[in-house]
């Protein structure tokens, strides 16, 4: 273990900002954490059926406020896209290239759960599960992924955007909800939001690429100013202090994602932003920023299947025992929350192995790993042209 993490710190160039990918891990891990403790799947009459404890527990609410962490997902996104696509142009690639690699460890391991789900969802079927039982699972599993759509336009549209202000998109996000909120507009106008709503944080990482927000004031002012505006938003706007979607609920604040989701991810990216030098300082130490590294190497992988790491541990304990509390239970009290955290080391474990057995999807190109060459660790090829 120790060759290891020497090999990688030998490995990553000096003038590299490991806080970058150490607050794409923190996102990753945001999400799945998350998904882990706002989602469960409830065993009845032999059907299963999806429910969500911040249906039944409304002060649960801060929970979302921690795990979702999507802002700074895009954050991260805008600088690392603006930050390539500059060094590709000064290197001469065409953008087609660039945006080729950019996108292709995005999409590899997409297209492998799509087809392990597909014949899973097949094999389920022909043996009698219930149709509504592999919908859940299925739900379960392909809702969360909407949001790689939306990265992928934006890493598309970086060359147009990377100089966008962020005020421009705000404002956009802004006036839609007010025609569509508070005005009685027609709903469907909230899918402008989708875009023009990650397009605020993916620009405030342009911004950073480009040498901008380094002074610690501006990282104050998106905190307390997000802070201050969602509060507002939530007590005398009428947003749901939930920032995730709650079954049940009239309004969403991430289907699709309102102004009060918008400056929450201000406050989250001011906070990124004021953590930087702490990061850095940590991810100086050697061990610490293998630990990171590897997550990074396997983020996407570590996504795409969460939660088919929860629906295994889930199916497996109810065939085994029957209904167990926090994995088949309504999801009603604090009993099942105290339950479902005994049952997060569980999802780890199979996660892990998941991992093992999809990651090199993600780190393969041209047929060969890009995690080891020669005996030694090498980063993604994406990381390498950051």
């Amino acid at each position: 273990m120790r060759d290891l993490v020497r090999r990688i710190d030998e490995a990553t160039p000096r003038d590299r900002d490991r806080a970058v990918d150490a607050l794409r891990a923190l996102a990753v891990l945001g999400v799945v954490c998350g998904h882990w403790l706002v989602t469960a799947l409830v065993a009845d009459s032999g059907t299963v059926h999806g429910a969500s404890p911040l249906r039944y527990m409304p002060w649960l609410a801060p929970v979302s406020w921690l795990f979702q962490t999507l802002a700074v997902f895009f954050l991260v996104g805008g600088q690392v896209g603006a930050k390539g696509y500059s060094s590709a142009r000064a290197r001469g690639e065409s953008y087609g290239c660039w945006l080729r690699i950019r996108l292709g460890r995005l999409f590899r391991p997409v297209a492998v759960v799509t087809v392990v789900w597909a014949v899973a969802a097949g094999a389920m079927l022909a043996s009698g599960v219930d149709a509504g039982t592999v919908g859940a699972l299925g739900k379960l599993v392909w809702s969360p992924l909407w949001f790689l759509l939306v990265y992928a336009v934006l890493t598309a549209a970086t060359p147009l955007v990377a100089r966008l202000h962020p005020l421009w998109p705000l404002t956009v996000v802004l006036y839609v909800d007010l025609f569509r909120l508070g005005l009685g507009g027609p709903a469907s106008l909230g899918w402008i939001n989708v875009a023009a709503g990650w397009l605020v944080p993916y620009c405030l990482g342009a911004a950073w690429a480009r040498g901008g927000l380094n002074d610690r004031r501006t990282g104050w002012v998106l905190l307390t100013g997000g802070a201050v505006a969602t509060a507002g938003l939530v007590l005398f706007a009428g947003y749901p202090a939930s920032m995730v979607g709650v079954p049940g609920g009239s309004l969403s604040n991430l289907d699709p994602p309102t102004l009060a989701a918008v400056t929450f991810g201000l406050a989250q990216c001011g906070a990124a932003l004021l953590l930087k030098g702490r990061l850095r300082k940590a991810l100086a130490r050697p061990a610490v920023w293998a630990a990171v590294a590897l997550l990074n190497l396997s983020a996407m992988t570590v996504f795409l299947w969460h939660q088919t790491a929860m629906i295994m541990v889930t199916s497996t304990a109810l065939f085994l025992s029957g209904p167990l509390p926090g994995l088949h239970t309504v999801p009603d009290g604090p009993g099942w929350v105290l339950a479902r955290l005994a049952w997060l080391p569980a999802f780890a474990l199979v996660l892990l192995i998941l991992r093992s057995a999809f990651g090199a999807y993600e780190q393969r190109r041209g047929g060969r790993s890009t995690v080891v060459r020669s005996g030694s660790p090498a980063l993604a090829p994406e990381s390498r042209r950051a």
